[in-house]
């Protein structure tokens, strides 16, 4: 009796291993059916996490804390996008380091994918031109143009589809399911600019200043606004006093009660513009990036997008 029991107690175990070892078999099996995405900035990031959902490996490229304009990849970046079927970035503007990434990938596997295709860029000050005479060396950076194209939801919506695109041409078999996710966002994204255009339709001022690098053009613009801001595209560009001086006294003069600081960055120029003219100060996020703890707790595009909107009905003193 006790043979057979035995017998019985040995054979339960080698199936339950048996059972064991096929599930993690199958799951190391359905991980690696994953595509893998590497993703230069936080927006795409979260862009890729809502198309691919549970069909996708996405790693973010720029590490969480750290400014996206002084980011420099190391060896160890060049590897996993290598290894990735799939490398998403916004553009040669936004990240000119990109391009020689890119130009030398081995991987032939890796797909690269433009998120800015087929988005219009705008020029710097573009929405009030006339009344923008940013340093050169401001520019040069950029060439001039405004990189920070997810700041118009229209332009998100573009690239939300440059993603899905090339999801759907890497697994085929999901294709419906990454267009049925991107549409689902793309409707998050329209309800959200409505919500923008609903709030920020009459206010008090239509001048955002911002005490950082120029970022909210595009924002700006679509909404009928000014962005002033004390730098230019890069935010180590310091601002001369002669600027200072000027932007403090508009400020006076058209009695402006807020001004807004940028995220990852010191705002101190930000305080200073606030203590010389008695303003509030608030964030306005361009979502370059997150901070180590936001990223840890899941802080997603569209929740710093309403916070700004929050804060820029604050600041411009909106009626709603």
């Amino acid at each position: 009796m006790k043979k057979i029991l035995f017998a019985i107690g040995v054979v339960t175990i080698i199936v339950l291993g048996i059972y064991a070892v096929s599930n993690i078999a199958q799951k190391s099996k359905n991980d690696s059916q994953k595509i893998t995405i590497v993703a230069t900035l936080f927006p795409l990031y979260d862009f890729v996490k809502n198309v691919g959902q549970d069909k996708v490996e996405v790693l973010l490229l720029l590490p969480p804390g750290i400014e996206a304009h002084s980011f420099e990849p190391k060896p160890s970046d060049i590897v996993r996008i290598n290894e990735a079927d799939l490398l998403v970035y916004t553009g040669k503007f936004m990240e000119p380091w990109a391009e020689d990434i890119i130009n030398g990938i081995s991987g032939k596997n890796v797909k690269v994918v433009d998120a800015s295709s087929e988005i219009e860029l705008m020029k710097e000050g573009e929405e009030h031109e006339e009344e923008h005479e940013e340093a050169e060396e401001h520019r040069h950076e950029h060439n001039g143009i405004d990189p920070h194209i997810w700041l118009d939801f229209d332009n998100a919506k573009i690239m939300v589809d440059n993603i899905a695109k090339a999801m759907a041409e890497k697994d085929a078999a999901n294709a419906d399911y990454y267009q049925k996710n991107a549409t689902e966002y793309k409707n998050q994204l329209t309800k959200l600019d409505n919500e923008y255009e609903t709030a920020l339709f009459e206010c008090k001022t239509k001048k955002i200043i911002y005490g950082g690098h120029y970022a909210f053009g595009y924002l700006a613009h679509r909404y009928g606004l000014e962005h002033i801001a004390a730098q230019g595209f890069s935010p180590d560009a310091e601002p001369t006093a002669p600027d200072l001086i000027n932007l403090v006294e508009q400020i006076k003069k058209d009695n402006i009660g807020y001004v807004f600081y940028e995220e990852l960055t010191s705002p101190k120029i930000a305080e200073i513009i606030a203590v010389e003219t008695k303003a509030k100060m608030l964030l306005l996020n361009a979502a370059h990036n997150l901070a180590k703890e936001d990223f840890e707790n899941n802080v997603s595009f569209l929740s710093i997008m309403e916070n700004n909107l929050k804060n820029l009905s604050i600041g411009l003193q909106c009626n709603n």
